[in-house]
């Protein structure tokens, strides 16, 4: 294909000559693997973290701050896939290859403070003469007309190595992991209590979503910190643990069972409680239809979702038809069958949502894609049934945060 030629004289473009003939198969056999050319082969054996500033090889301070930036960013206890360098959000990169790691490096240890370093999609443009009071750093991340962002030719796009998902913070360098989130989750979860429950307090009160990576890992710390009951369905094991590890988390199950009846007991007590399912959230919310349908008694008041539906069928959300493992082998097997049974979960998905926000349950858009690709999937979130008209379901920054922002309050840092 045209795009596997031009993906490799992209990578190509970083080495001399006479490499080539030795690293061109390697980063042909990573693009046909893998669908992008990480260059695996150049990642430093030095552990990566942030060391302290003083330690970086700069001259000057500002230089040694983005080093330590980048660093933290890729450390594997704090990135999401350290060796691709993501670090959040399942595609969101720091960089798009390790030769552009060694490169950047490179640029910020020459750097004076009459200097500033432009970046593009990862991609190093060099050292521009500038001033003492200019940036330091430019970056741009995913720059595309509009006529051609699409999922297609973004995934063609960064195949070639011309562009890459920086998300908010793992392609500027400052990502700090649910910290950075928690207050605004917090805001949302208590203002979503005044608007839809018409309550200053959210005590006995549960709230019902999905995902404990690097973002989202912030919704139970929230829902504790609101007061309420925060029941969150995690998909992937070490996150699920590592956010109890970390003290976000208090308590996990994998038993549906034990999850209602925890719930039941949170609720009796008023016990601000964070719980984590370690599975899918689709049979979480079917669970909670089953039990409304069998008790009449409706468990959850409020509700979200905050799996990564920017990236849908390369993992950002795992379909309930398959466990986590056979998901990730499906994803490099049977990409088109993957796809079909991510759109069927979400059809699912909706439903139950659609049951219980009849009986009274409020839910809403996290800003992830989940009524997008719920739609684009064919399931019953549009109001009135019509096809691409309005959604059944507001959008958090509009219908919650919109009031808090037309007040020049935060959140977030």
């Amino acid at each position: 294909m045209l795009y596997s030629q031009l993906s490799l004289q992209n990578a190509l473009r970083y080495f001399p000559p006479q490499c080539h003939n030795e690293i061109a198969p390697e980063f042909a056999r990573e693009l046909l693997d893998y669908g992008h050319i990480y260059m695996y082969r150049f990642r430093p054996a030095l552990p990566m973290r942030a060391y302290p500033i003083e330690e970086y090889p700069a001259k000057c301070r500002q230089a040694a701050a983005i080093m330590h930036m980048i660093m933290n960013n890729l450390d594997p206890a704090v990135a999401q896939f350290p060796h691709e360098l993501v670090t959040y959000g399942n595609n969101g990169q720091v960089l798009s290859n390790w030769a552009q790691f060694w490169l950047v490096m490179y640029y910020l240890a020459e750097m004076t403070e009459e200097q500033t370093l432009v970046m593009y999609s990862g991609h190093p443009l060099g050292l521009f003469p500038s001033s003492p009071s200019a940036p330091r750093l430019v970056i741009t991340n995913g720059m595309v007309i509009p006529n051609f962002s699409s999922k297609e030719e973004y995934d063609r796009m960064f195949a070639m190595g011309v562009t890459m998902y920086g998300q908010m913070t793992a392609g500027s360098y400052c990502y700090i992991g649910p910290q950075g989130i928690v207050h605004g989750t917090t805001i949302t979860v208590m203002n979503a209590g005044r608007k839809y429950l018409g309550l200053g307090d959210l005590r006995g009160k549960v709230f019902v979503s999905s995902g404990l990576g690097g973002m989202s890992g912030a919704q139970a710390k929230a829902a504790t910190i609101v007061g309420c009951i925060g029941v969150i369905a995690e998909v992937n094991p070490s996150a699920l643990r590592k956010r109890h590890a970390q003290g976000w988390l208090m308590e996990w199950s994998t038993d549906l069972d034990e999850i209602i009846d925890r719930i039941k007991r949170a609720k009796r007590e008023v016990q601000p409680l964070s719980i984590g399912y370690q599975g899918n959230i689709v049979d979480l919310w079917e669970k909670l239809v089953w039990e409304y349908k069998a008790t009449g008694e409706l468990l959850v008041e409020l509700g979200s979702d905050q799996t990564s539906l920017h990236d849908p069928f390369g993992g950002g959300y795992y379909p309930v038809q398959l466990s986590f493992e056979d998901s990730q082998a499906m994803i490099r097997d049977d990409p088109m069958r993957f796809k079909e049974l991510v759109e069927e979960s979400l059809r699912r998905q909706v439903s139950a949502i659609n049951i219980l926000s009849d009986v009274g349950m409020h839910f809403w858009d996290y800003g992830n894609g989940f009524l997008k690709e719920a739609g684009k999937a064919n399931a019953a979130v549009y109001r009135g049934g019509k096809k691409n008209g309005p959604f059944s379901y507001p959008s958090y920054v509009e219908d919650i945060l919109g009031d808090i922002f037309s007040l020049g309050f935060g959140p977030f840092r």
